[in-house]
């Protein structure tokens, strides 16, 4: 089993045990898939969310939050180019939503920064990070829909890079689609 597979096995299995476990304030509240491309480079990822209890009123909108974590797999063209590599990367990330019209709305923007980690340092034909260590920040437009907004879609665009730490630091740009159920 691959490192994505034995991932969404761990993700089903938490899926699962969430109804046992409701009581526990470490229990997760969404679990979602995403991919994304950015030029040659495509990712896959899976993670689980938990949210915050905390929220602010802003304008005629309101400003929530929520903990992400993720596992991904990246794939491109090897610096060789005469095969494909592939990474997996870790990701914990802090992020804030903001929802229009007192937070009734099911529509929404929101943002995060966070950090990331991976099997190996990304080199393709065109660019070169110098960390496995990387800050993941992302803007994104989604959208809720189903019995008690249980399913949403967005649309991201994420940035991951070192922020300068060591170079070369030429980042990656990925466009991404998100699906994300809640548990609840």
């Amino acid at each position: 089993m691959n490192l994505l597979g034995a991932a969404l096995a761990a993700l089903a299995a938490a899926a699962c045990s969430h109804s046992v476990s409701a009581q526990s304030s470490f229990a997760p509240t969404a679990a979602f898939v995403q991919a994304g491309t950015a030029q040659d480079t495509h990712q896959v990822a899976i993670g689980l969310t938990w949210d915050w209890t905390r929220r602010w009123n802003l304008w005629s909108g309101e400003i929530s939050g929520y903990w992400e974590g993720s596992i991904s797999q990246w794939s491109y063209p090897g610096a060789d180019d005469r095969r494909t590599a592939w990474l997996a990367q870790v990701g914990a990330i802090p992020v804030f939503r903001y929802r229009p019209d007192g937070g009734a709305s099911p529509w929404f923007f929101e943002g995060g920064v966070g950090v990331t980690f991976t099997t190996n340092v990304y080199e393709t034909d065109r660019k070169r990070f110098s960390t496995s260590f990387n800050f993941g920040d992302h803007l994104a437009l989604g959208r809720n829909f189903g019995a008690r907004r249980k399913h949403e879609l967005s649309l991201r665009f994420e940035h991951y890079s070192n922020a300068g730490i060591k170079h070369p630091n030429p980042g990656e740009n990925f466009v991404q689609i998100r699906y994300l159920r809640r548990f609840e």
